[in-house]
């Protein structure tokens, strides 16, 4: 599924940028060398990048189309920000490193190698909006992604555990905590892809196939169902009389049908 490339793809770009030379130091003249060693993976890695996130967003699109089937008058917003972020992100990402391994070009093969030329070279209006363009798809991003898990898991879509990953992987898109690698957007993503292939371990939720919407049961009412079940399988126990109780009393027998054989004889009076 897309969804699952989408992650891969995420994941790859990650892995591509994290390769080849890096500096530890922050200055402006170095940066510029450094990207300038570097620039075809930074390149290449903004491409496989933009791949992933058009991927993330079209899956996160679908997915919003599936929640809106089963709940009529959800907002169109939330699905066109996925898109619309995801989009820009993909070509601000790009365009940045495309720019920016072009000034890095001229700054090591021209001039003087200076710092103020370093810093004419990056202090354009272009440069300098780029990266917030690309903040502003991020949230964008972000936004969309987060409603339309909430919303899916609200119908039933999602299961509580898929739906509340989906709220951090919106979180994540913005604030890019941990490893730099997005281990956890990567595996939400792949394992959207298997919810949609309907092979989900425990079961595909019930409301892709009624086509309805299932909301999933409070922890209140999945207790009283497991109070139910417990209940109906249990067995009858066993009571034994209490000490001191009194015996039981005999069960009178039936009366025997008289006979001739049976019945008594009668002495006869004498005559006198």
């Amino acid at each position: 599924m897309l969804s699952a490339v989408a992650g891969a793809l995420l994941i790859a770009a990650a892995i591509v940028q994290l390769a080849g030379p890096h500096t530890s130091i922050n200055e402006l003249t170095i940066d510029l060398i450094i990207a300038h060693k570097r620039y075809p993976l930074d390149v290449i890695g903004s491409v496989v990048n933009a791949f992933g996130l058009i991927s993330f967003a079209l899956s996160v699109g679908f997915l919003w189309v599936c929640t809106q089937a089963r709940r009529n008058g959800m907002s169109a917003s939330s699905r066109i920000s996925t898109l619309v972020g995801g989009g820009l992100a993909a070509v601000s990402g790009i365009v940045y490193a495309v720019v920016i391994a072009a000034k890095a070009d001229k700054f090591v093969t021209t001039g003087t190698q200076t710092y103020e030329e370093a810093h004419h070279l990056t202090n354009g209006p272009g440069l300098l909006a780029l990266p917030l363009l690309g903040q502003a798809a991020a949230l964008m991003l972000a936004i969309g992604v987060f409603f339309v898990a909430l919303n899916a898991m609200r119908v039933g879509l999602l299961t509580r555990f898929m739906g509340y990953l989906g709220l951090f992987v919106g979180a994540l898109v913005i604030f890019p905590i941990g490893s730099p690698v997005p281990v956890v957007q990567g595996f939400w993503l792949f394992a959207l892809g298997v919810l949609f292939a309907g092979r989900w371990p425990s079961g595909t939720p019930a409301a892709w196939a009624t086509g309805r919407a299932e909301a999933w049961p409070s922890s209140q009412e999945l207790r009283e169902q497991r109070a139910g079940k417990g209940a109906a399988t249990a067995k009858p126990a066993r009571t034994r009389p209490a000490r001191g109780a009194a015996a039981a009393e005999p069960v009178p027998e039936a009366p025997v049908a008289q006979t001739r054989a049976n019945t008594p004889k009668r002495k006869r009076k004498k005559r006198r």
